[in-house]
């Protein structure tokens, strides 16, 4: 059996946790989310704890699932419980955030402004002094699929480091040219 899917998940108090065949939902502070278990992965809900347990003879063929589902399951808790948030640093002369209804405008030295549509169940905040731009929500997926499309649209580069970078990443800087002797 897999060590992550033998891990108990404690529910916290405020969350509530349903189990229907093999579809699990989670309601909580911040929404409800749900998750299709795999067949042949049995969740057990007793006293306030999660387990997950693999049918007899099927251990080899649904280890990686086990882990995969017991994370996943974990991830959907502590979502509607907590939420989730991911920080976008914008460096550049000129490049900028803004959000304006359900969009984020982003001016990223390009000849036109880069428009998103901020997906459902997201929040997108712009941080006017840093330009710091927040993601949050209750999905994971949904808070670092956007993350990843925003960074993807103007990528740090390595000389002067301007671009869109997550907040704590260590761009690696290359040298730039220098001046020969005259060879």
């Amino acid at each position: 059996m897999s060590r992550i899917g033998k891990k108990v998940i404690n529910i916290p108090a405020k969350t509530k946790v349903e189990i229907k065949d093999n579809l699990i939902t989670a309601t909580g502070v911040l929404g409800s989310l749900s998750y299709t278990v795999p067949a042949g992965i049995t969740p057990e809900l007793k006293d306030g704890a999660l387990t997950f347990t693999v049918a007899e003879g099927r251990v080899k063929e649904l280890n990686a699932l086990h882990g995969t589902t017991r994370a996943n399951v974990f991830n959907i808790i502590e979502g509607v419980t907590n939420g989730f948030s991911k920080v976008l640093e914008i460096n550049g002369l000129g490049y900028r955030a803004s959000v304006a209804g359900k969009k984020l405008n982003l001016e990223l030295g390009f000849s036109h402004p880069v428009n998103l549509d901020i997906p459902e169940g997201l929040t997108v905040v712009v941080d006017p002094k840093s330009g710091a731009v927040t993601i949050k929500g209750s999905d994971k997926f949904k808070v670092g699929d956007f993350a990843a499309k925003i960074r993807r649209i103007r990528p740090p580069e390595p000389y002067k480091g301007s671009g869109i970078k997550y907040q704590g990443e260590h761009i690696v800087r290359k040298a730039g040219k220098t001046a020969a002797g005259g060879k």
